[in-house]
């Protein structure tokens, strides 16, 4: 088995477009309406979007690959690019993304070792992020890695809201 990350470029959009529908479809349609998971993917996964993101200078997006395959990948933002007003201290991971056929091969963890080693080299003190309180397994593992749940805010899929706990990791 061999594991690689790469940071992701603005060549590879087409390639994040995908992984990114494929992964978050596949880990949340079962609990959430067609239309609002249309709009939602629509919106957060737009070609547009993705190359706003990739060319912001505050967030890295990385590739993580299993044996040759783009399995999965991370996308952490510092600064003003993170999603919620936090500590200029902190490091957001807004997504950890794995295709559901890489899952269980310990991934998660090294892009987790990598949202780490990126907040230790922006000299930040704390890694945070927000998971859906119905992710129990995202919940069970962030937990296991050390985080801790310190509130929570508002996630709109489509027009329904819904509620992420934010867990927080200091380093």
């Amino acid at each position: 088995m061999t594991v690689e990350i790469r940071a992701c470029s603005p060549e590879d959009l087409l390639k994040l477009q995908e992984i990114s529908i494929e992964t978050f479809n596949d880990t949340f349609k079962d609990q959430n309406s067609p239309d609002n998971m249309s709009a939602y993917l629509e919106r957060a996964f737009s070609a547009k979007q993705l190359e706003v993101e990739l060319s912001n200078s505050c967030s890295d997006i990385f590739f993580v690959y299993y044996n040759d395959e783009l399995a999965g990948y991370l996308k952490v933002n510092r600064d003003g690019a993170q999603s919620e007003q936090m500590s200029d201290a902190s490091l957001e991971i807004e997504r950890i993304y794995i295709r559901k056929k890489f899952q269980k091969h310990g991934l998660g963890k090294y892009l987790l070792n990598k949202a780490m080693e990126t907040a230790l080299e922006h000299k930040k003190k704390e890694v945070w992020l927000g998971v859906w309180e119905k992710n129990d397994n995202a919940i069970a593992f962030y937990k296991k890695m050390g985080f801790v749940q310190t509130g929570s805010h508002s996630f709109y899929m489509g027009d329904e809201e819904q509620v992420d706990f934010i867990m927080v990791k200091t380093l």
